[in-house]
């Protein structure tokens, strides 16, 4: 560093001499030109007075009075002489040694009388710069003469000189002034920052910090800065994960972690590449004022995708909806992503509001989800919706043809119930791909699917994939058995198969999972505590008892059961009035669906409600916070809480209760869960009730709220470790790995059975 200050500093020493000299030397010339044309100004200003005044003179020829006038203007300023010659440039009157002075140049006065012309020309008489102007003296149209007047140019070098040497220390001081300034500046906002940086980094290396301490500041190197923060993250998750791997391979564990999945997916694809489909895009542009921010839904799919994808280098293909999105892709609607560290190809594609009106909205959520869900809300199915539906999923499926045109045997996962239609539309141009679509979403049983007026070109399309996935085994049985009464195709329910029209779809179950990290650092005892009254001061409450909810607005969750069950508990059980509080995270969903409105509305109503029948003082029962919040706003809520609260009516999996579950590094918390989400399935250890049984629901919240706190610890752990080995990356390994095992067949020819679906 100190050689490179100097280094710098000599640099500049260099560079402002060099520019410096340039400007003087530009201003020395500027000077020498303007005092040349004013000596040529005053010599012709002479001149012309002079020829006035010996114009009788010269023509009488009285050379004493010319020698009389030619002394008395001979003593002016910078005047060497004046000399008056007649006709033939013979001298008249001179001014006392001008003749000396103008030996060798007295033909300027011949060539101005022949030219009737004043001449001026600067030259060298010896040492000695001078200026001499010659014009011819004319009397009535005659040439009767020549005037000479002679001036000393030696002045004009004086002050050249002078300006160079006042110009020199002038520049030198400043040269000196700039150095030091530079030298302040380097050390202060250079030297300083990477000599803090260089320690930070070294902490980091040595694993005497983590990350998550604030990086030293670096105003002026803000682009190294965010590379290092980067590059600090990288190498630290790089450690974490290596020594993880260690550990796990220490103890002859199984466990999946991000690293261990790529690198099974790329032995699985065997230089292939994956495709990814999903309605939710994994990174979102929004344009705040004049910047362009970049937004990462929170989503289970995202982390356990992200992996595969970079390790494989694939593209994953979704809806673009961000006011900014289109401002950011290339001619193909493509850009590379993470932001950060691009690995992978994200492709938009563009809806119109008609689009997400029919698709998404109505096909979608007004239709397909609560018929899945058997929720007791009416769906409604419309022939345009049906129409955009069909639509859209083409729009999907030319851009996935377009992305794997130049890959050989593509393998693509289909996300949800956005795309049923797909996988037969792109079967048909490409038979060589792999596909695999999973339902997050239940499958009802037969009579309840039957509602749909299109469900035999729903399941059409969804047994051209060559994998269905299904969270829990029952909603596999479920699909098999709607697909065996639908449509004419031959079950194997030893190997859970469906065979028709010469392809074979498989149909398994695999429950999908969130991230479990291990805790760096464990919470001090007492911290919970401390984290839930910092909590409810923030909430304006005061409580001693801390219930979570954290669900979007949905009306298959279950909301407003759950808040009768507390309603109930407060009845049973009067001694924990003014003493439990249930917070509510309630993110607003699809608000422009009706029955998603009224929901909202009645959710609200039941909350203030039930506030009103209980408040008191700074005390209430539900605290309702309708609003998004963050991953790592909804994590201190699970930390802080003594029981969560999942309550859903029907759910695929319902993936709260495993991040409830996750975040309790402390093994404290009481999980209440309802029987008809999937998650039930695993989490024997959760307190299961059935959530329409309210009093069950209550006594439930009863329970929790005694169980002592070795029952607590032992359920935790149990929850924990179900968590921690059925994780989200050995759902996308697993899914990933029953696909590219799939055998590929022959595509059969285009042909249309009796009941009307198209086999091509």
């Amino acid at each position: 560093m100190r050689f490179f200050s100097v280094r710098l500093i000599v640099a500049l020493i260099l560079g402002v001499t060099l520019v410096s000299a340039g400007f003087t030397y530009y201003q020395v010339e500027r000077q020498r030109s303007a005092l040349r044309q004013e000596l040529r100004h005053r010599a012709e200003v002479l001149g012309e007075s002079l020829s006035d005044s010996v114009e009788n003179q010269v023509e009488r020829g009285s050379a004493a009075e010319l020698q009389r006038v030619v002394t008395r203007f001979s003593n002016r300023e910078h005047l060497a002489g004046v000399g008056v010659y007649n006709r033939d440039a013979e001298p008249l009157a001179v001014t006392p040694g001008l003749d000396q002075l103008l030996s060798g140049h007295r033909d300027a006065v011949a060539v101005a009388i022949n030219r009737r012309a004043g001449e001026g020309v600067f030259l060298r008489s010896g040492n000695t710069p001078v200026h001499i102007f010659a014009l011819p003296i004319v009397r009535q149209g005659q040439v009767i003469g020549g005037l000479a007047i002679v001036h000393d140019a030696t002045y004009i070098r004086a002050r050249s000189r002078h300006l160079w040497w006042e110009t020199f220390w002038r520049a030198l001081v400043q040269v000196l002034l700039i150095a030091l300034i530079t030298v302040f500046i380097v050390r202060w906002s250079i030297e300083g920052p990477i000599a803090r940086a260089a320690q930070w980094m070294r902490a980091l290396r040595t694993g005497r910090i983590t990350p998550s301490h604030q990086a030293p500041e670096m105003p002026f190197l803000q682009p190294l800065a965010r590379e290092v923060q980067t590059f600090v993250e990288s190498l630290h998750h790089a450690r974490s994960a290596a020594a993880t791997e260690a550990r796990l391979r220490e103890a002859g564990e199984s466990l999946w972690t991000a690293e261990r999945l790529a690198v099974h997916v790329r032995t699985r694809l065997e230089g292939s590449r994956l495709f990814v489909v999903s309605n939710r895009e994994p990174y979102t542009h929004t344009r705040t004022g004049k910047a362009i921010e970049v937004t990462v839904p929170a989503s289970g799919l995202v982390t356990a995708l992200e992996p595969v994808l970079n390790a494989c280098d694939g593209t994953w293909v979704a809806h673009g909806n961000g006011n900014a999105d289109a401002e950011t892709v290339d001619a193909r609607d493509c850009l590379r992503v993470p932001p950060d560290d691009p690995r992978y190809t994200l492709r938009r594609v563009w809806l119109s509001k008609e689009d997400e009106d029919g698709y998404y909205y109505g096909f979608a959520n007004e239709g397909l989800w609560p018929l899945c869900h058997i929720a007791h809300t009416r769906p409604i199915f419309r022939a345009s919706d049906w129409e955009r539906y069909q639509l859209v999923n083409q729009k999907f499926a030319e851009a996935v043809l377009e992305e794997m045109a130049d890959t050989a045997n593509p393998v693509l996962l289909v996300q949800d119930y956005h795309f049923a239609p797909l996988a037969r539309l792109v079967k048909q141009k490409r038979p060589d791909a792999r596909i695999a679509i999973f339902w997050h979403i239940p499958w009802p049983n037969p009579e309840a699917f039957g509602i749909c007026p299109w469900q035999r070109e729903l399941l059409d399309g969804l047994l051209a994939a060559d994998l269905i996935g299904f969270h829990v085994q029952a909603h596999c049985n479920n699909f098999l058995q709607t697909v065996d009464r639908t449509l004419e195709c031959r079950i194997e329910w030893e190997h859970f198969t469906a065979q028709r029209l010469g392809h074979t779809t498989m149909v398994r179950p695999f429950p999908i999972s969130v991230d479990y990290t291990e805790a760096e650092e464990r919470p001090a005892d007492g911290s919970v505590f401390l984290d839930r009254v910092a909590l409810l001061q923030e909430l304006g409450v005061e409580a001693t008892f801390l219930g979570v909810g954290v669900d979007r607005v949905d009306y298959t969750k279950g909301i407003p059961e759950r808040f009768l069950a507390v309603e109930r508990f407060l009845e049973e059980h009067p001694s924990y009035q003014g003493r439990f509080v249930c917070v509510q995270i309630g993110a607003p969903s699809r608000g422009v669906i009706r029955r998603y409105q009224e929901l909202m509305w009645e959710v609200e109503a039941e909350a203030e409600r039930i506030n009103r029948r209980f408040q008191a003082g700074k005390w209430k029962p539900i605290v309702f916070l309708k609003r998004h919040h963050t991953h790592r706003e909804i994590q201190r809520y699970y930390r802080a809480a003594d029981l969560c609260l999942v309550t859903s009516l029907h759910d695929g999996m319902n993936l709260v209760a495993k991040e409830f579950v996750a975040a309790r590094d402390d093994d404290r918390g009481v999980l209440v869960l309802s029987q008809f989400t999937g998650a039930a399935r695993e989490l024997r250890d959760a307190l299961l009730v059935n959530p329409y049984d309210i009093d069950q629901t209550a006594n439930a919240i009863h329970r929790a709220l005694n169980m002592s706190a070795s029952e607590i610890a032992e359920r935790m752990q149990r929850m924990r470790r179900t968590v921690r080995e059925h994780n989200v990356y050995r759902w996308a390994g697993s899914l990933v790995a029953e696909l590219c095992g799939v055998r590929l067949e022959a595509a059969p020819a285009p042909e249309r059975t009796h009941d009307g679906v198209s086999a091509a």
